[in-house]
């Protein structure tokens, strides 16, 4: 009789090698919580927004997949202050209903933007599509100093 190594008697290693066995390779990875909203939520609340400036106008794309636009609102607040929020419902659990993995966020959300100077608050536009807000701030035009300013001598 062949002797085996010991290696190949530990059960618990053919484990790592079980095409079925279930990998999460985000299980141990440290994603910000807060002792108020549970951590299968906490990517919904980090929502992320683009913010560009083109010469027209500054632009703020935020992805709210499976969000609909009474969902969500956009407001300007005290000292130009731009305020997405809105909050995805948890889908209604039927107890006949088995779930094995549940990956997709819900909860609230909040982001806020100081807003420059140069920002027409009183013109700002929002609009979703596919899922993805988008709030248009256009600017104010800045004058432009004449390049070559003569300077009177006195004296």
């Amino acid at each position: 009789m062949a002797m085996i190594p010991s290696f190949f008697n530990n059960r618990s290693r053919d484990i790592i090698f079980d095409p079925l066995f279930s990998f999460d390779p985000f299980k141990d990875f440290p994603f910000p919580s807060s002792p108020l909203v549970p951590r299968e939520n906490s990517a919904f609340i980090n929502t992320r927004i683009d913010w560009k400036e083109t010469p027209e106008a500054h632009v703020f794309k935020a992805d709210l997949p499976g969000i609909k636009k009474e969902e969500v609102k956009v407001e300007i607040e005290d000292d130009r202050v731009l305020q997405i929020r809105g909050e995805r419902s948890v889908e209604k659990e039927d107890k006949n209903d088995t779930w094995h993995r549940v990956e997709r966020s819900s909860g609230k959300f909040l982001r806020r933007f100081k807003l420059p100077e140069n920002a027409k608050i009183d013109q700002i536009k929002a609009g979703m599509e596919n899922g993805v807000l988008t709030v248009t701030v256009p600017k104010e035009e800045v004058k432009k100093a004449d390049a070559k300013k003569t300077v009177e001598i006195s004296g």
